[in-house]
Protein backbone atom coordinates (compact mmCIF):
# COMPACT_ATOMS: atom_id res chain seq x y z
CA UNK A 1 0.00 0.00 0.00
CA UNK A 2 1.35 3.38 -0.99
CA UNK A 3 1.47 5.83 1.94
CA UNK A 4 0.38 8.80 -0.20
CA UNK A 5 -3.10 7.31 -0.54
CA UNK A 6 -3.89 6.87 3.15
CA UNK A 7 -5.11 10.40 3.94
CA UNK A 8 -7.13 10.77 0.76
CA UNK A 9 -8.59 7.31 1.17
CA UNK A 10 -9.78 8.35 4.62
CA UNK A 11 -11.55 11.39 3.18
CA UNK A 12 -13.27 9.27 0.54
CA UNK A 13 -14.28 6.75 3.23
CA UNK A 14 -15.65 9.65 5.26
CA UNK A 15 -17.73 10.60 2.21
CA UNK A 16 -19.14 7.06 2.20
CA UNK A 17 -20.16 7.46 5.83
CA UNK A 18 -21.71 10.85 5.01
CA UNK A 19 -23.68 9.22 2.19
CA UNK A 20 -25.13 6.74 4.65
CA UNK A 21 -25.99 9.56 7.08
CA UNK A 22 -27.57 11.65 4.30
CA UNK A 23 -29.57 8.58 3.26
CA UNK A 24 -30.91 8.13 6.78
CA UNK A 25 -31.76 11.85 6.91
CA UNK A 26 -33.63 11.55 3.60
CA UNK A 27 -35.61 8.54 4.79
CA UNK A 28 -36.52 10.31 8.05
CA UNK A 29 -37.55 13.42 6.13
CA UNK A 30 -39.65 11.28 3.81
CA UNK A 31 -41.43 9.55 6.69
CA UNK A 32 -42.16 12.87 8.37
CA UNK A 33 -43.59 14.30 5.13
CA UNK A 34 -45.72 11.17 4.66
CA UNK A 35 -47.16 10.87 8.14
CA UNK A 36 -47.24 14.42 9.48
CA UNK A 37 -48.37 16.98 6.91
CA UNK A 38 -48.46 19.72 9.52
CA UNK A 39 -44.80 19.36 10.52
CA UNK A 40 -43.44 21.11 7.43
CA UNK A 41 -45.33 24.34 6.96
CA UNK A 42 -44.73 26.14 3.70
CA UNK A 43 -45.99 29.59 2.85
CA UNK A 44 -48.40 30.21 0.00
CA UNK A 45 -46.99 28.39 -3.03
CA UNK A 46 -43.92 27.41 -1.03
CA UNK A 47 -43.49 23.72 -1.86
CA UNK A 48 -43.12 23.96 -5.61
CA UNK A 49 -45.33 21.45 -7.42
CA UNK A 50 -45.68 18.43 -5.13
CA UNK A 51 -47.90 17.65 -2.21
CA UNK A 52 -46.33 16.28 0.97
CA UNK A 53 -47.14 12.65 0.18
CA UNK A 54 -45.32 12.78 -3.17
CA UNK A 55 -42.51 14.73 -1.61
CA UNK A 56 -42.19 12.13 1.14
CA UNK A 57 -41.87 9.29 -1.35
CA UNK A 58 -39.30 11.24 -3.37
CA UNK A 59 -37.16 11.83 -0.28
CA UNK A 60 -37.46 8.22 0.81
CA UNK A 61 -36.35 7.03 -2.64
CA UNK A 62 -33.38 9.38 -2.68
CA UNK A 63 -32.53 8.26 0.87
CA UNK A 64 -32.48 4.59 -0.10
CA UNK A 65 -30.27 5.35 -3.11
CA UNK A 66 -27.90 7.35 -0.89
CA UNK A 67 -27.70 4.43 1.55
CA UNK A 68 -26.90 2.00 -1.26
CA UNK A 69 -24.27 4.31 -2.74
CA UNK A 70 -22.71 4.87 0.70
CA UNK A 71 -22.42 1.13 1.28
CA UNK A 72 -20.81 0.71 -2.13
CA UNK A 73 -18.38 3.58 -1.54
CA UNK A 74 -17.27 2.02 1.73
CA UNK A 75 -16.62 -1.20 -0.23
CA UNK A 76 -14.57 0.77 -2.81
CA UNK A 77 -16.88 0.15 -5.77
CA UNK A 78 -16.46 2.39 -8.82
CA UNK A 79 -20.18 2.46 -9.60
CA UNK A 80 -20.92 3.67 -6.08
CA UNK A 81 -18.49 6.58 -6.27
CA UNK A 82 -20.04 7.82 -9.51
CA UNK A 83 -23.58 7.14 -8.29
CA UNK A 84 -22.82 8.85 -4.97
CA UNK A 85 -21.81 12.05 -6.74
CA UNK A 86 -24.93 11.99 -8.92
CA UNK A 87 -27.40 11.16 -6.14
CA UNK A 88 -25.86 13.62 -3.64
CA UNK A 89 -26.12 16.34 -6.30
CA UNK A 90 -29.76 15.42 -6.95
CA UNK A 91 -30.44 15.47 -3.22
CA UNK A 92 -28.96 18.98 -2.93
CA UNK A 93 -31.23 20.16 -5.74
CA UNK A 94 -34.24 18.49 -4.11
CA UNK A 95 -33.40 20.28 -0.86
CA UNK A 96 -33.33 23.60 -2.72
CA UNK A 97 -36.94 22.97 -3.69
CA UNK A 98 -37.74 22.25 -0.03
CA UNK A 99 -36.08 25.35 1.48
CA UNK A 100 -39.28 27.33 1.94
CA UNK A 101 -40.83 24.56 4.03
CA UNK A 102 -37.90 24.00 6.41
CA UNK A 103 -34.92 26.24 5.62
CA UNK A 104 -32.50 25.24 8.40
CA UNK A 105 -32.81 21.53 7.65
CA UNK A 106 -32.51 22.16 3.91
CA UNK A 107 -29.33 24.24 4.24
CA UNK A 108 -27.81 21.66 6.57
CA UNK A 109 -28.47 18.77 4.16
CA UNK A 110 -27.25 20.82 1.17
CA UNK A 111 -23.96 21.47 3.02
CA UNK A 112 -23.66 17.73 3.73
CA UNK A 113 -24.28 16.93 0.06
CA UNK A 114 -21.67 19.46 -1.10
CA UNK A 115 -19.08 17.86 1.20
CA UNK A 116 -19.96 14.42 -0.20
CA UNK A 117 -19.66 15.56 -3.82
CA UNK A 118 -16.32 17.29 -3.13
CA UNK A 119 -14.80 14.32 -1.31
CA UNK A 120 -15.93 11.74 -3.86
CA UNK A 121 -15.13 13.82 -6.94
CA UNK A 122 -11.64 14.74 -5.80
CA UNK A 123 -10.54 11.70 -3.78
CA UNK A 124 -12.84 8.80 -4.68
CA UNK A 125 -10.31 7.23 -7.00
CA UNK A 126 -7.84 6.77 -4.14
CA UNK A 127 -10.36 4.64 -2.30
CA UNK A 128 -10.99 2.64 -5.48
CA UNK A 129 -7.28 2.10 -6.12
CA UNK A 130 -6.47 1.14 -2.55
CA UNK A 131 -9.40 -1.26 -2.34
CA UNK A 132 -8.45 -2.87 -5.67
CA UNK A 133 -4.83 -3.17 -4.52
CA UNK A 134 -5.89 -4.75 -1.25
CA UNK A 135 -8.09 -7.27 -3.07
CA UNK A 136 -5.28 -8.29 -5.42
CA UNK A 137 -2.65 -8.74 -2.70
CA UNK A 138 -4.80 -10.45 -0.09
CA UNK A 139 -4.40 -14.19 -0.03
CA UNK A 140 -7.29 -16.40 0.95
CA UNK A 141 -7.08 -17.98 4.40
CA UNK A 142 -5.12 -21.20 4.54
CA UNK A 143 -6.57 -24.41 5.84
CA UNK A 144 -4.85 -24.87 9.19
CA UNK A 145 -6.09 -28.36 10.00
CA UNK A 146 -3.35 -30.85 10.62
CA UNK A 147 -3.44 -34.19 9.01
CA UNK A 148 -2.27 -36.94 11.36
Amino acid sequence: MDERYSGWTGLAGFAGILLVIAGVFGIIQGFVALFSDSYFLATEGGLLIFDYTSWGWIHMGIGVLLLAAGSGVLAGQTWAIVTGVIIASANAIAQLAFLSAYPVWGVMVIALDVMIVYALATHGRYLMEETAETRSTTTPPQDIRRVS
